[in-house]
């Protein structure tokens, strides 16, 4: 006797479903598009990920999300004061690139949903592997964005922010930068808003020959949103791309980055500070390859950790055979707050070159009592030297950006946050 079982779609998945059959006339884009739309639809009607398949171990998705909200026509989302003051922004509201962009000398900056329409955009949709279910969600409902391309040679005075806002529901968007030879630009990305939402956001930035890029990602979303991101990033000759990224928000969290260092003498640098408090769920996972010889990168987290939550920090460090000479260190550094949180780290090294300088570590902390008893023996109360400690920690990776402004910028992140979660 033959038994079949049938799928069941969790309610989650459901909506998810639903909401595409629903909204597929609403979403811009032609042939090429909707085939790419129908494509990543049936990646959800196969299921969300679960801890089976190795990248998501520690964050089963169909489990962790429990619910989706609808999305909301009313919502009503604002645009805020960029980080660092002067700064040129370029406004996502609920998903939608509403406002005039800014006119920058040497910049072209065009609305996604534009390129969506015309088809240009069609191959920029692509999952990057199997395992994309971020990627597949955002290609199914993204409907807005913007495009830039910075020529070459061009070097942006002031920083460029993109902010993503949203005031509950769900919001969609793709943030794809081009940056020419030789070109220099600071850019700030703002995941922030208010409200029960699911928000997807994917980056994509080509780095032109000798470019040179630092990229903040600032995500402070409201403890009830699930925020669902990647960076991926294809690095050119002799260029340079720092990437910092601070997560202080959040119920649910995954960021990915997926960096290709795709030609000689690249250089990448990724700083990073988890701030995890309440029961939030926050995952970083991060895939870099080292493709041809000559390449160099270096990976330094921060955690803290208090309350229940739970972080985790994947890293995987591929190293290509034809890669000779590269140069590659991760470290993964967590400070525990309190007995309840917990942080989960799994750094992987695939190396198929032999002439090559590689390694990683991992740490996991309590605050330094004696520490703490020096400066409470000098008059500092306790939360005080606690928060002098645990900026301590996370500071010398904000610190190593150099630039003033940015720094002092972040550090007033950290600061509103222990002063909330301290």
């Amino acid at each position: 006797m033959n038994m079949q079982t049938t799928f069941q779609h969790t309610p989650a998945e459901a909506t998810l479903i639903d909401a595409f059959g629903e909204r597929l006339s609403l979403l811009p884009g032609d042939g090429d598009v909707m085939i790419r739309r129908d494509d990543a639809i049936e990646v959800l009607k196969a299921g969300l990920p679960t801890r089976r398949i190795e990248s998501w171990h520690y964050t089963d998705l169909r489990r962790l999300l429990a619910t989706v909200p609808a999305f909301d026509p009313s919502a009503d989302a604002k645009a805020i004061a960029p980080i660092i003051e002067g700064s040129a922004v370029l406004p996502l509201l609920n998903g939608v690139a509403n406002a005039k962009a800014p006119t920058i000398e040497g910049v072209t900056i065009q609305r996604l949903s534009d390129k969506l329409t015309d088809g240009s955009f069609a191959p920029g949709l692509e999952r990057y592997g199997s395992d994309d279910a971020i990627g597949a969600l955002n290609t199914a409902f993204v409907a807005d964005g913007w495009f830039v391309d910075i020529a070459d040679g061009v070097a942006l005075e002031k920083p460029l922010e993109l902010q993503n806002l949203h005031a509950g529901g769900q919001t969609h968007v793709r943030l794809p930068v081009r940056v020419g030879n030789n070109a220099k630009a600071v850019i700030v990305e703002r995941q922030t808003g208010e409200g029960a939402v699911l928000a997807s956001s994917v980056s994509q930035l080509l780095l032109g020959d000798g470019a040179e890029v630092t990229w903040l990602i600032v995500q402070e979303q409201p403890e009830t949103a699930t925020h669902l991101a990647q960076f991926k990033a294809h690095l050119g000759k002799d260029s340079r791309l720092t990437l910092f990224f601070m997560n202080a928000g959040g119920k649910l969290v995954r960021q990915e980055i997926v960096v290709a260092a795709k030609g000689e003498g690249a250089d990448f640098t990724l700083r990073g500070v988890n701030l995890l408090a309440g029961d939030t769920h926050t995952d970083v996972t991060m895939v870099l390859d080292h493709a041809v010889p000559h390449t160099t990168s270096t990976e330094v987290i921060r955690n803290v950790v208090t309350g229940k939550a739970h972080g985790v920090f994947q890293g995987r460090i591929n190293v290509h055979q034809y890669a000779q000479k590269t140069d590659a260190k991760m470290a993964c550094n967590t400070l525990l707050l309190s007995d309840d949180g917990e942080f989960s780290t799994k750094p992987e090294l695939e190396i198929f070159a032999d002439d090559v300088q590689c390694g990683h570590g991992a740490t996991v902390t309590e605050i330094d009592h004696g520490h703490l008893f020096y400066l409470m023996a000098r008059g500092i109360d306790e939360k005080t030297a606690r928060g002098l400690l645990v900026k301590a920690f996370v500071a010398e990776v904000i610190e190593e950006l150099q630039d003033e402004a940015i720094v002092e910028a972040l550090e007033a992140k950290l600061d509103a946050w222990f002063a909330e979660h301290g």
